[in-house]
């Protein structure tokens, strides 16, 4: 277990290049990609999100763990894939029209596909119309993720639930929300099955919310 606990600390300190060497070197030696993941990547992440919680780390840090874990995802995911090993849930996400903001969001992705999701990421400025369609083509979508940046675009939160309900695809899907301007109040108030204020905290209410999706299908 040597090997994943390097691997833990690389993540950790978010070096990138350390965390890419012993990830290949792992795999080299014959250590199942799965184990990687979820012994070294999703345990690191987790810690990463536990220390942003006890204010230890902050964005920057959980950015540059996020990215390490990324580059290691980058040599596994076809291994996993030829393995079979699926993913926890499917996440389609993006920030809604009108905001070009796109780090938190790109934060939560990277966060939530360190914890085993698979991420469709639908970009910025994406209108309601184009997460509807998403949704439609993917049979096995179980969340979307809003982002918002800025208090002007919260309307387009609202807007799509609407579209997404309005197309008959609200009991399909999860919908979560966050942002800086966005609170728990108007999560509830826009009908959105729930808040995340960062990135740690989503991987946690996404895990609670395909928890919910599950006991109810």
């Amino acid at each position: 277990m040597s090997d994943m606990k390097e691997i833990f600390q690389a993540v950790l300190e978010g070096d990138r290049e350390t965390t890419v060497t012993l990830v290949q070197a792992a795999v080299d030696s014959g250590v199942v990609a799965n184990d990687i993941l979820q012994n070294g990547l999703i345990a690191a992440m987790l810690e990463v999100g536990h220390q942003f919680e006890e204010g230890e780390y902050y964005v920057p840090e959980m950015l540059i763990s996020a990215r390490a874990m990324q580059g290691a995802l980058d040599i596994l995911k076809p291994l996993l894939v030829k393995a079979g090993v699926e993913p926890i849930g499917k996440v389609i996400i993006g920030t809604v029209k009108g905001d070009l903001h796109d780090i938190g969001k790109n934060l939560v992705a990277m966060m939530l596909e360190g914890a085993g999701f698979k991420i469709q990421d639908l970009g910025i400025d994406v209108a309601p119309e184009t997460f509807v369609e998403a949704i439609r083509n993917d049979p096995n979508v179980d969340i979307v993720g809003l982002s918002a940046l800025l208090t002007t675009t919260m309307p387009s939160m609202d807007a799509t639930i609407k579209a997404i309900d309005e197309a008959g695809l609200r009991g399909k899907v999860k919908i979560m929300v966050g942002g800086a301007p966005v609170t728990s109040n108007y999560s509830q108030r826009i009908k959105a099955d729930g808040y995340a204020p960062d990135a740690g905290q989503a991987v946690t209410l996404a895990k609670s919310l395909l928890g919910e999706k599950s006991v109810h299908q």
